[in-house]
């Protein structure tokens, strides 16, 4: 019986594909230990409970990004984490540690390293976390979401998606999606959303642009996000939902996608083939660009800049492309090879290779 131990945590883009990756190996095989190794502060003390997974628990130790006190006492408190990760893998005779990047993943790749178990390491952003690039010095494999990605030996593997996303027939769930959100599956749909927790930026775009699509002959599915104050104008063709938990009925409805482009939703969006025009949130690292950068290149998506995305760049540049029914159809040609719906399995190939090579 193999006991994994899935580290990392903090953010949903982290947690999602480490919990895919569980979900798919507890149904390959139901004897198998599946420990999820996070802090209590991260997005994973909640969310991996609620799956059915044991949760251990590593203290927060960021990296210092410059000098003073909270640098000096960096070392130390970072000695004792890794200390209660290796006594994680004594404990649960730990056979393979996977990290999906976030802060307990630094420490997890060095308890593995000390303690003899093989390590494996996904990145899932095109511009890589300090914790994946250590640890993809001494991984036995390094699996990469994007083509291009600085990961020494990394491999492109994809993204491991929700099991709704990878299970999606667009075609066959279109009807359904319409009905779902009240719109005329007949008519193209241009869906806008902005992450879990929405983007002002797109939103105050669409208050100024929305009635501009409708005349174009599109229908309009806007997701605010829920911290939203944007007012409803209630007008058919027009859906306006502050969140939504069936986003797989979303994209099923979708012709063209209007969105930011962190690397779950630029993954989820190549892997089912739908062309995007991508605005990058300008905060960070730069990382969302980079996210989007394969998919331009495949001619799948174009890049939209945020400083200037307002109601007349929808005008100028989102209305003309409504219109141009043999540019989108190009672009939906290029989308369904930009992508891959097998990330899971991928990483899990990594996985085992790593068990087997130890």
């Amino acid at each position: 019986m193999t006991s994994y131990l899935l580290a990392g945590g903090g953010t949903a883009g982290h947690v999602n594909p480490l919990l895919a990756v569980a979900d798919a190996l507890r149904e390959r095989d139901a004897d198998a230990t599946l420990l999820v190794l996070g802090t209590a502060e991260g997005l994973e003390s909640r969310l991996v409970p609620e799956r059915g997974y044991e949760m251990l628990i590593v203290d927060k130790v960021p990296f210092p990004r410059r000098p003073n006190r909270q640098a000096l006492a960096f070392p130390a408190r970072f000695r004792r984490a890794v200390a209660q990760v290796r006594e994680h893998i004594r404990r649960h005779g730990v056979d393979v540690v996977v990290g999906f990047g976030g802060y307990a993943s630094a420490p997890a790749y060095v308890a593995a390293r000390r303690e003899g178990v093989p390590f494996v390491v996904h990145e899932a952003n095109a511009k890589p976390g300090l914790a994946n690039v250590l640890g993809a010095r001494r991984a036995s494999a390094v699996g990469v979401a994007f083509a291009g990605t600085p990961l020494r030996s990394g491999e492109v593997v994809g993204m491991p998606l929700r099991r709704e996303v990878i299970a999606l027939d667009r075609a066959a769930s279109r009807a359904e999606a319409a009905a779902h959100f009240g719109l005329d599956a007949e008519r193209p749909v241009l869906l806008v959303f902005g992450g879990s927790l929405g983007a002002q930026r797109l939103n105050d775009a669409f208050r100024d642009s929305w009635q501009d699509v409708l005349a174009a002959g599109w229908q309009l599915l806007h997701v605010t996000g829920e911290r939203s104050d944007l007012a409803d104008p209630g007008v058919e063709g027009y859906t306006m939902r502050r969140y939504v938990d069936r986003m797989d009925l979303a994209f099923a409805l979708a012709n063209l996608i209007v969105s930011r482009s962190g690397a779950a939703t630029v993954s989820e969006i190549s892997a089912l083939g739908i062309p995007a025009l991508y605005v990058p949130y300008s905060v960070g690292n730069g990382e969302q660009r980079l996210n989007a950068s394969s998919a331009v290149a495949a001619g799948a998506a174009e890049l939209l800049d945020d400083a200037t995305f307002d109601g007349d760049a929808v005008r100028r540049i989102v209305v003309p492309l409504l219109g141009d029914d043999e540019r989108i159809a190009r672009m939906a040609a290029a989308a369904e090879n930009a992508g891959t719906r097998t990330g899971t399995e991928n990483v899990i190939a990594l996985i085992d290779r790593a068990l087997v090579t130890a």
